[in-house]
Formats: C-alpha cells, structure tokens, sequence
C-alpha cells in the first residue's frame, strides 16, 4: 500500500510520517519511507545523521539513470531521451517490488527506523533561478507507477508542503492520502485545495488534526472539513523529544497517539487496491503531459509509449520473473 503525507509546511506531516513509518516498520514488514519534501527532514526524523544520509544518493539526481533501469526492454520506447516521468510502463518495462532484490533499494536506500528511506534530494547551487523541484519529484514517480507492492508492505511519501503535488499526476499514485492539519484556518486550507483537486479523480483524503488541545479544537477541524476528519493527534512530548534530536522506543509514545496511528494503519490495510484505476490514472496523465510539453520536448510522439493491453499489478509482475 501506498501512503501520501501531505500539508501546509509546519503542519506536521514529516513528524508523523516519521511515526507511521516506525509504528509500521516495528511490525516487521517491509517498509519503504520516500522524502519527496524540497525540505528534506524525513531522514533527520527517522534518526538518520547527517553524514549516514548524505553517503545515499539523491534519486533526482540520477533520474536518467532510472530511466534507462525501468525502460528494461519494452519495445515502444524508443530511447531512454524519449522517456519522461510520466512514461507508463509496458510489455518489457522493468516492474520493481519491494524484495531485497529491488535494485532501486540497493542503489538509493539506507536503513533508517527499521525501513528503507530514499529520497529526492534538496535543490542544489546549479538549481537555483533554472529548475523546478519538480523535475526532482518526478524519480519517486517513476519509481511508484513501476512498483508493484503487496499485502503488507508498505510505502510511505512525504510530500511536497501546500498544494505544489498536484503539478503532476503523483497525487493519484497512492491508495491513502492523509491530509495533516492544525485547528487553524490556514491549517485547513490546503485541504480544501487538495479536496477541490482531488475529487474528479477518485483520490479519497483522510484529514488526521495535528497538535490538537482539546475538544474545541476538534470540533473546530470537524466543522471545517466535515467527515473527512479521520483522527486527531494531540500535543506530545514524544514529538518534542523527536524536535530535539531525540529518538526515545515507540512504547512511550502517549497511549491516545499510540492509537491514533493504529486506527491510521487499520484504514490503510482496509482500502481495497485497484491497480486497473491505478494504469487508467497513469495513462491519463501521460497523455496530457504528452500534449502540454513532453511531445515538444522530446521530438516523439508519447501517445505511442501507451502499452493498451498491459495492466499494472501482482499478474504483470509474476509474468516478468516467468519471462
């Protein structure tokens, strides 16, 4: 299962991120953990030091080199110059899982609370007034419409802060989006962009109110997004430990917190996959990137990379390893 973070920066979503991460991965499955942030403080939070994650290769500095890995051999791409992030896959396209094997994990990965964390990598001095963070995000797109993931494993994507995800069609690579939210009114307003975006493409938001005091404050979030509230996470000092560096064992976090992320986990275990909306969703925004730039840019026809009988999931997948 997939799982997007998303939220106004200084909502909270890197710190439960974080959290879900560890509360998943202390269940001993598999766990994948993407920053996808421009901030990127999901390793720090995860207590990953410094020097450990800068040994880790950025995936958005080495997007051609994903490229040419997930092209494999599918035929209907011509060149890897012809492969854009949107580019779906294919017959021939390399599908990755979440094994030991997964050559992504191997190249780009570093433990980090019990999971694997990649991330996008922070702009850099040559990024600076040229290029848009964009281009970044779009390896941890690549590599989800490539990922086929099973019962019990799990990814979990700190998104970008604000509304900036929907530039892209990465918004709908997910099977849950919690949405973290402060009791205040901005606290709520990138739901509401996210809500209006979101709801002519099937992408359910689960509002999880973030440093909540007290029942006002709950009622407050309930009166501002309705049934969309699914949880509430209250003042912590678990996470003020995490805010100052500090990595205390899950088992202290506060029990009503502690529950919270269950309910969270039980939510996500719960949605059913549909992996034929998943390819449907991936072709519609392929071919309108096709159209608004990526034909231009790369001098082909996209439209052509569209695979019309292959369907994403466990049986494209059990045909690569027979193939």
């Amino acid at each position: 299962m997939r799982i997007a973070f998303a939220g106004k920066g200084g909502s909270g979503k890197t710190t439960l991120s974080a959290l879900f991460t560890r509360y998943l991965a202390d269940t001993g499955l598999p766990v994948v953990a993407i920053d996808a942030d421009i901030n990127q403080n999901l390793g720090a939070a995860l207590g990953v030091e410094d020097g450990a994650s800068a040994r880790v290769p950025p995936l958005g500095a080495h997007v051609r080199e994903i490229k040419e890995l997930l092209r494999g051999d599918n035929p209907r791409i011509g060149s890897v110059d012809e492969m854009v992030k949107t580019t779906p896959p294919g017959r021939g396209s390399l599908l990755l899982d979440l094994s030991a094997a997964n050559p992504l994990h191997r190249r780009f990965g570093c433990p980090a609370g019990g999971a694997t964390l990649m991330a996008t990598g922070p702009f850099e001095e040559s990024d600076l007034g040229v290029a848009c963070y964009h281009s970044k995000i779009g390896a941890a797109e690549l590599y989800l419409n490539h990922l086929v993931d099973g019962p019990g494993e799990y990814v979990v994507v700190d998104m970008t802060a604000g509304a900036d995800s929907f530039a892209s069609g990465l918004f709908t690579r997910f099977d849950v989006t919690f949405l973290v939210a402060e009791p205040t009114v901005r606290g709520v307003g990138v739901y509401r962009q996210y809500a209006d975006y979101a709801r002519d493409h099937g992408v359910a938001i689960r509002v999880i109110g973030n440093k909540v005091q007290d029942a006002e404050d709950v009622e407050f979030l309930r009166e501002q997004v309705g049934d969309a509230l699914a949880a509430c996470f209250g003042r912590s000092r678990f996470v003020r430990a995490m805010e100052k560096g500090q990595h205390p064992p899950l088992d202290r976090l506060e029990g009503d917190n502690l529950k919270t992320l269950a309910w969270m986990r039980d939510t996500v275990d719960a949605t059913p996959k549909d992996w034929a909306r998943f390819t449907r969703q991936g072709v519609e925004f392929h071919l309108r990137n096709a159209r608004a730039w990526a034909d231009r840019a790369t001098g082909a026809d996209l439209a052509t990379q569209v695979d019309p009988e292959f369907v994403m999931g466990p049986e494209a997948l059990a045909n690569q390893a027979v193939a």
